[in-house]
């Protein structure tokens, strides 16, 4: 048996070319590398999985002069994680390395991970060496909070903001992983997963693995990735749409206990179907078309849904699924809170029709 290699690690960038996402990041770090403009002290900020690390051990690399990543590197490239390496004595052994020279190379580098979990004399022990560093010592700071660090060691970092990775870039870069890896894989499978993952590309890797593993055909469909994540199928939420302009509540009622009876929360629910009832809001106007998070092979089943709804149907169901949205918690009953809801929806122009009915009245 072969040892398994997780995606994370096993498709980890080796360049900047390869980094996902964040070109702002990669653009300058290339261009100060090429013009020997480099700070000495850099703090790298974002969320989790997003290419912090990354970043900085591929610059530690190129800034060597290492093109490949061999075992050579360990000796100019230091990495402490913070989380557990985060008292004064720590520091100040860090402190007592840097300062002796490399012992080839230009430059020795010290990534510091999580570094928000200093302690504040870990801080004020380190100031010293950061503002005034050796010349052959770079320090790369990562912490996904950057609120948490000092402001004494913010004034002395060339700061660099990481940004969430988006929906389209992650689920592309998945393709091309199933593709390299001989994977058969559903473009809304993958979707699905880049959603789930929240912007973090780490974690989005360590979800297609699961849902390879959990496939005995070495597929990622659609079906498999909503079994395994516990998510609802968007086809409810056509359906549901559907019944609300049909005016039938007792339809909506029981698909909702279906639902229910598959294990979904009412809170996810209602959640998701104040997002599906946002899609199809923005999808009326093609130029806010493109504020939609959906695959490509899906816009079509949203326009046309749009198309059928008018647009005071889709504010006031989009109201109504806030308003349920924001008071479920503090609902006691709360199957019976949604249900409600649901009705109220699936009256929406009897109620509009009416009203409009009496604004007559009132003017005669």
């Amino acid at each position: 048996m072969e040892n398994f290699v997780v995606s994370a690690r096993k498709y980890r960038p080796q360049g900047f070319d390869e980094v996902v996402g964040q070109e702002h990041i990669t653009t300058t770090l290339r261009n100060a590398i090429d013009s020997n403009q480099l700070a000495q002290a850099l703090l790298f900020c974002g969320p989790r999985g997003v290419g912090k690390t990354t970043c900085a051990r591929i610059m530690a690399r190129l800034i060597n002069g290492f093109e490949e990543n061999t075992e050579n590197n360990s000796l100019n490239i230091f990495e402490l994680d913070a989380a557990s390496n985060n008292s004064v004595d720590d520091i100040r052994n860090l402190i007592d390395q840097v300062r002796y020279p490399p012992q080839q190379g230009k430059y020795k580098v010290y990534i510091i991970d999580e570094v928000h979990m200093l302690s504040t004399q870990a801080f004020n022990a380190f100031l010293k060496t950061l503002e005034e560093p050796p010349p052959y010592a770079i320090f790369i700071l990562a912490t996904t909070e950057k609120h948490k660090v000092i402001p004494t060691i913010l004034s002395r970092c060339q700061i660099f903001d990481f940004n969430r990775i988006q929906v389209s870039d992650i689920s592309d870069h998945l393709m091309k992983i199933a593709e390299k890896e001989d994977i058969k894989a559903e473009t809304e499978a993958l979707h699905l997963i880049a959603q789930k993952a929240d912007g973090a590309l780490r974690d989005a890797l360590s979800i297609f693995d699961l849902i390879v593993t959990f496939s005995n055909n070495r597929e990622v469909t659609y079906q498999s990735t909503i079994d395994n994540l516990h998510i609802l199928d968007y086809e409810y939420y056509f359906k549901v749409t559907d019944q609300m302009l049909a005016e039938s509540h007792s339809d909506l009622l029981m698909t909702f206990d279906e639902i229910q009876r598959k294990g979904f929360d009412g809170h996810l629910f209602i959640s998701g179907l104040a997002s599906h009832l946002r899609n199809l809001l923005v999808c009326r106007d093609p130029r806010t078309a493109e504020l939609m998070d959906v695959p490509e092979t899906a816009r079509a089943r949203y326009s046309d849904q749009a198309q059928r709804a008018s647009l005071s149907f889709l504010m006031t169901a989009l109201n109504l699924a806030n308003q349920c949205d924001m008071q479920y918690k503090a609902s006691k009953n709360q199957r019976l809170h949604v249900e409600l809801c649901l009705m109220k929806m699936a009256h929406i122009a009897h109620a509009v029709s009416l009203a409009a009915n009496g604004e007559v009245k009132k003017k005669a």
